[in-house]
């Protein structure tokens, strides 16, 4: 850790000059990285939305963002991010569509910090990839915060889970470095960050996104087949949470493909299909979380929508378990 991060991290838990860490983290950028390049993992949440514009501000032209689509990306997801930052914003976007490459990577493996460490591993190997198809490129971007570096482990705290660009993150990685413009910010201060650059409103206070995707909401082994039935249920999750009104309550919420299978009846005959959890939490640095209190008759509502519509699920569970004792992901 050099000078310049120990005297960030001395300031974790200060109340944040945004107009002075925007002024700082440029300079920052600029004195690490130079006429160097740089590669920016982009999965279209806060963080790398923040860390895109600081980078793009402080190098310009020698920034290069890379969304990978994992087969692990939310419905609809990966067209509205090119559709965000190619056309909002006009920074250099490459799409990478490795969906078969993770899902055969993370075949048969069920240990929670495995699939993590796979996803996080087979991540930087791609990226590596894509730099080298750019000719040379010396720095890897990343979006990390405060939390992750926290619950991976790092800097004497105890290990929760390995966030995959933290303890998930091969030893070999070939790059020069990393550039993490926001690793010492809770997420309320990433989000202040990117307002006071410009960032519109509706992708600053977008919910968190975990870098492995639905991944870590996806118990068991990952096959399409299950993924697709979870994408399905979690946007009509989320798609009633907007409609109600209720989206504002919660800084997350999502749905969870639990890997159970119960019997259930549809069209008067039985039905042998997965039960999904839904889950809405609030908090604010995303350390601690309370459970959203839901309308009863909202719940049961989506829960009978989902059960119905969503080919291949049958049962909705809801997930009421504050952090701590749980995580807000379920892996």
């Amino acid at each position: 850790m050099n000078k310049a991060e120990k005297e960030r991290l001395a300031k974790v838990g200060k109340k944040l000059n945004v107009k002075a860490y925007i002024k700082n983290e440029i300079e920052a950028i600029r004195a690490q990285v130079g006429d160097k390049k740089v590669l920016l993992a982009m999965s279209g949440g806060v963080d790398s939305s923040v860390c895109a514009v600081l980078l793009h501000k402080a190098i310009g032209k020698n920034l290069t963002c890379v969304f990978v689509d994992h087969g692990c990306m939310r419905l609809n997801e990966a067209k509205e991010v090119k559709q965000i930052f190619k056309g909002k914003f006009g920074i250099n976007l490459i799409c990478v569509s490795a969906e078969k490459r993770f899902l055969e990577k993370a075949k048969g493996v069920t240990d929670p910090e495995q699939k993590r460490k796979i996803i996080g591993g087979e991540f930087v190997r791609v990226f590596e990839e894509e730099a080298k198809k750019l000719g040379k490129v010396e720095f890897l971007g990343q979006g990390t915060i405060y939390p992750d570096i926290v619950e991976s482990g790092v800097g004497g705290h105890k290990a929760v889970k390995a966030h995959h660009n933290v303890g998930g993150l091969p030893k070999d990685i070939g790059f020069e470095g990393l550039v993490e413009p926001v690793k010492y910010l809770y997420k309320d201060e990433v989000r202040a960050v990117g307002k006071a650059l410009g960032i519109p409103e509706y992708m600053v206070m977008r919910q968190p996104f975990p870098g492995p995707g639905l991944a870590v909401r996806c118990m068991g082994e990952l096959t399409k087949e299950k993924l697709d039935i979870l994408r399905k249920a979690d946007f009509v999750f989320r798609d009633e949470m907007a409609k109600a009104k209720l989206d504002k309550k919660a800084q997350q919420f999502f749905a969870i493909m639990t890997n159970v299978r119960t019997v259930g009846v549809k069209n008067n005959a039985r039905t042998y299909g997965y039960v999904i959890a839904i889950r809405a939490v609030s908090t604010s640095q995303f350390v601690k979380a309370g459970v959203v209190e839901l309308p009863f008759k909202f719940v049961t509502k989506v829960a009978e929508k989902i059960a119905t519509t969503v080919k291949g699920a049958n049962r909705v569970v809801w997930d009421i378990t504050p952090k701590p004792p749980a995580t807000i992901e379920w892996e």
